[in-house]
C-alpha cells in the first residue's frame, strides 16, 4: 500500500513527488511523457530554467527525483481509477498492473482544441500563442496579431500593446461597440473585421493573416484562444466537482469535493480564480498539494486532526 499515487508527470505532479519523497512518503509518479507545453520550443517564466526546452525540464525533474528512494515513477498511461471499500485508491496502469495508495493526487493536465483556422496546426507553439506570459515577451517588438472579438480578446490585444507598436485585434467577422473600438484605435490596436481565411507561414513561422475578401496583413505572431479540455477523465468518474469550463474544482489546499482526492496544476483551480492557471502556478500548486496530502496522513497516522480538513473528510 503506498502513501500516495500521483497521476501526471508535469510540472505539478513532478513538484509534489518531490514534496512528498523528501518527506520519506512513498509515492508512485505515472508520467505518460505528454506535456501541454510539448509544441513550444521553451519554458518561460520558470526562475532559474527560463528558456528551457520543455523535455530537458521533464528530464531535470526526473533526475531530481531519483534521489528520493521512495519515489518510482512509471513511464506509461492509467486506464482506470476507483475508490476502494476502505477509502483508499486503486489504479490500473496500461500493463495491467494494479497499484493501491491511501491518496490520490491527479495532475493530468488540460488538452487544447486549436480554433478551425487553416495554418494554425503548424505554428501552435511556434508563432501562434495564448499566454502572454509563456511567450509574450519572445515577440516583443515584432508585428502581433490577436484572434478574435470577446472582451477577454480586447484586453489581451491592449496588454500587449506594451510589446510592440504594431498590433492588431482581428475579430474574425465579428463587430465591436464602437467604444471598444475607440479605446482599441486610441492605444494604437489597428481593428480588423473581416472574416478569416487562413495564416500563412514559412514552415512554422507566420508570415501574414489573410482575410476572406483577399485582403492580407504581414504578421510575425498571433495570439490565440483554445478551447479547454481535460486530458483525463479520472476526476469525473470518482464524482468530483467541476466549474462549466471543464477545470475541477479544489479549494486553496488542493482538496476535491472527494474525500482522499487532491488535484493540482491547470487541470483544477479555485472558485475564486477566474480561468485555469498554468507553468510557474502548476508547479506551486503541486507543492501545496504534496505538503497538504503529507499533513494529511500524519494525521491519520497520528490520530491527530488535519490542520488543513477546511471543512472536507
Amino acid at each position: 500500500m503506498l502513501d500516495v499515487i500521483i497521476v501526471g508527470g508535469g510540472p505539478a505532479g513532478m513538484s509534489a513527488a518531490l514534496t512528498l519523497g523528501r518527506a520519506h512518503r512513498t509515492v508512485l509518479l505515472i508520467d505518460s511523457g505528454e506535456g501541454r507545453n510539448a509544441p513550444a520550443d521553451a519554458v518561460h517564466n520558470f526562475i532559474t530554467h527560463d528558456g528551457t526546452p520543455p523535455q530537458t525540464l521533464r528530464d531535470l525533474g526526473h533526475e531530481n527525483l531519483r534521489h528520493y528512494p521512495t519515489v518510482r515513477t512509471a513511464a506509461t498511461t492509467v486506464d482506470s481509477v476507483r475508490r476502494l471499500a476502505d477509502d483508499h485508491f486503486e489504479v490500473a496502469l496500461a500493463d495491467g498492473e494494479l497499484v493501491e495508495s491511501r491518496r490520490l493526487l491527479l495532475a493530468t493536465g488540460l488538452r487544447d482544441e486549436l480554433p478551425d483556422l487553416q495554418g494554425v496546426d503548424a505554428l501552435w507553439g511556434k508563432s501562434a500563442f495564448h499566454c502572454p506570459y509563456c511567450h509574450g515577451f519572445e515577440a516583443s517588438g515584432s508585428r502581433i496579431a490577436v484572434l478574435g472579438a470577446a472582451p477577454d480578446r480586447v484586453r489581451l490585444a491592449l496588454h500587449l500593446s506594451r510589446f510592440t507598436d504594431d498590433i492588431a485585434l482581428c475579430t474574425g467577422g465579428a463587430s465591436l461597440e464602437p467604444v471598444m473600438q475607440s479605446v482599441l484605435e486610441a492605444n494604437g490596436v489597428a481593428v480588423h473585421c473581416a472574416p478569416l481565411a487562413r495564416l500563412e507561414h514559412e514552415d512554422t513561422r507566420l508570415r501574414r493573416i489573410v482575410f476572406d475578401d483577399g485582403s492580407s496583413i504581414g504578421r510575425d505572431a498571433v495570439f490565440i484562444k483554445t478551447t479547454l479540455h481535460q486530458r483525463a477523465d479520472f476526476a469525473e468518474r470518482l464524482g468530483c466537482d467541476d466549474f462549466p469550463d471543464g477545470c475541477v474544482e479544489v479549494n486553496e489546499f488542493a482538496q476535491t469535493s472527494v474525500a482522499g482526492v487532491y488535484a493540482a496544476g491547470d487541470m483544477a483551480r479555485r472558485a475564486t480564480v477566474p480561468i485555469p492557471l498554468a507553468a510557474v502556478v502548476a508547479a506551486a500548486s503541486g507543492t501545496v498539494a504534496g505538503s497538504v496530502i503529507d499533513q494529511d496522513l500524519v494525521g491519520v497516522d497520528f490520530k491527530l486532526p488535519n490542520p488543513f480538513a477546511s471543512g472536507r473528510a
